[in-house]
């Protein structure tokens, strides 16, 4: 017989999709349910929204609906970009958003590497405690406590007045914004986000340190040479999102402490949209400049993580 062999084909290659999927649910069944209300919440509160972006190309009017509205293209964008305040919410949010990066950003890194370097347990869980305590108060509570201590009769003007200085409302004056922004930011939000560094750091391989010890290397080339390699993916994947959210600067907050007085250097792009979006009712126009928003967030993220593919070999994708 000179016929050739007939290779078997592998179970399953003749089965339908469908009929592989069904199998697949019935043996996952209960995976599936898990995962079930995430797609649920998904599709409502994330997909199903995205089909009122539309009204940025349209001039909505609620007596007419989404799609009863009549279309006027790139007018609303045209509108925002020669609007008056164009430029200065754009160097406000960078403004802000820069300087959260600067200072906020490595802040939790710093106490992460402090607090792993602490031997006594007590005293690391009462650095933790109350670096982590401000991140639980209320937005509400916290801009109040803020507004309080700035005062012309608060705790701040106090210190200042104690070293020869002069008492003043410290958020009615542009000049002092960027600078309680910045070390409010820093009060609430240090000790909540070095937990994530904490656990990367939790997971590096102590043999390392075993080894390089033996090697005789000191606690800062251990620091340099394993912790910190050890840190970087965590740290890139964490400042690639961050920015990708370069231009969400915190709407909540602003709104609790800003006013008109200062418009000059707190007034960003989302307050903006809040106030002409919602308070004027001006929705198209509030959903072009929030389209705006996002899209120059998603370009920071997708050059962000190219850059960072191409030279820490981190990335989200």
């Amino acid at each position: 017989m000179t016929g050739q062999a007939v290779k078997p084909s592998a179970p399953g290659n003749n089965q339908s999709l469908g009929y592989r999927l069904k199998r697949d649910f019935y043996r996952n069944k209960f995976k599936y349910l898990i995962i079930l209300p995430v797609l649920v919440y998904l599709a409502l509160f994330c997909y199903k929204p995205m089909y009122g972006l539309i009204i940025a190309f349209k001039e909505f009017r609620p007596n007419l609906g989404i799609a009863g509205s009549p279309w006027v293209g790139l007018k609303q964008f045209h509108n925002f970009f020669n609007d008056p305040y164009f430029f200065r919410l754009l160097r406000n949010t960078f403004t802000i958003s820069f300087l959260s990066i600067v200072f906020c950003f490595p802040a939790p890194i710093l106490l992460a590497l402090f607090i792993n370097e602490i031997r006594s347990n007590t005293f690391k869980k009462t650095v933790q405690t109350i670096t982590y305590m401000p991140y639980f108060i209320s937005m509400v509570v916290a801009c109040s406590l803020i507004r309080t201590y700035t005062q012309q009769n608060g705790i701040v003007s106090q210190i200042v007045m104690a070293f020869g200085g002069e008492a003043t409302n410290w958020l009615n004056k542009s000049e002092y914004f960027y600078a309680i922004y910045i070390i409010s930011e820093l009060w609430q939000t240090v000790g909540w986000n070095s937990i994530i560094y904490l656990a990367a750091l939790t997971g590096i391989d102590q043999e390392q340190y075993e080894a390089a010890r033996i090697d005789g290397a000191s606690r800062m080339q251990q620091l340099w040479r394993i912790t910190l390699p050890n840190l970087i993916p965590t740290i890139m994947i964490l400042l690639i999102l961050r920015m990708g959210s370069i231009l969400n600067v915190g709407f909540e907050k602003l709104i609790l402490i800003y006013n008109q007085g200062i418009y000059n250097v707190a007034d960003v792009i989302s307050t903006y949209v809040y106030r002409r979006g919602i308070i004027d009712a001006a929705y198209s126009y509030g959903a072009a400049v929030g389209l705006f928003n996002s899209i120059v967030n998603i370009i920071f993220l997708l050059v962000a993580n190219k850059l960072s593919t191409r030279y820490t070999e981190s990335g989200l994708f």
